[in-house]
């Protein structure tokens, strides 16, 4: 008993648009239901005009060059549309600005903890 395929419009939209991420594809052979589910829920903004086209963009490059995302090929398609949306650089380059706060936060985590490590470091070698 074969089962009947699974419609994907928002996936095949993707595919189409050249908006898909191969690195889906697994899931989206696996999965296809809830891939499908998901990419939908996640375009609903876009679809209802929550946003102005160039919004969408423009978080679309911050999701996309993220230090938790880092995903090359999105961060250009998206400059691209960006640009061909009106865009202007300064204000794609101070979204890739503004992201790039988020590697902070290693340091914030880890400075404090170097520094209460160098001080039971040091605490031990006097102790020796």
């Amino acid at each position: 008993m074969t089962a009947e395929p699974i419609p994907t419009p928002t996936l095949d939209r993707m595919k189409q648009a050249g908006s898909w991420n191969p690195l889906w594809d697994t899931l989206s052979e696996w999965d296809p239901e809830w891939t499908e589910q998901f990419m939908a829920m996640n375009a609903t903004p876009v679809r209802r005009g929550v946003f102005t086209p160039e919004f969408v963009e423009l978080l679309s490059i911050a999701i996309d060059a993220a230090a938790t995302h880092m995903y090359a090929p999105g961060v250009r398609r998206h400059i691209r549309a960006a640009l061909e949306l009106g865009v202007s650089r300064e204000e794609i380059l101070t979204v890739l600005q503004m992201v790039s706060v988020l590697g902070i936060h290693a340091c914030n985590l880890g400075v404090p903890i170097l520094a209460e490590e160098l001080d039971a470091y040091e605490s031990r070698r006097a102790a020796r």
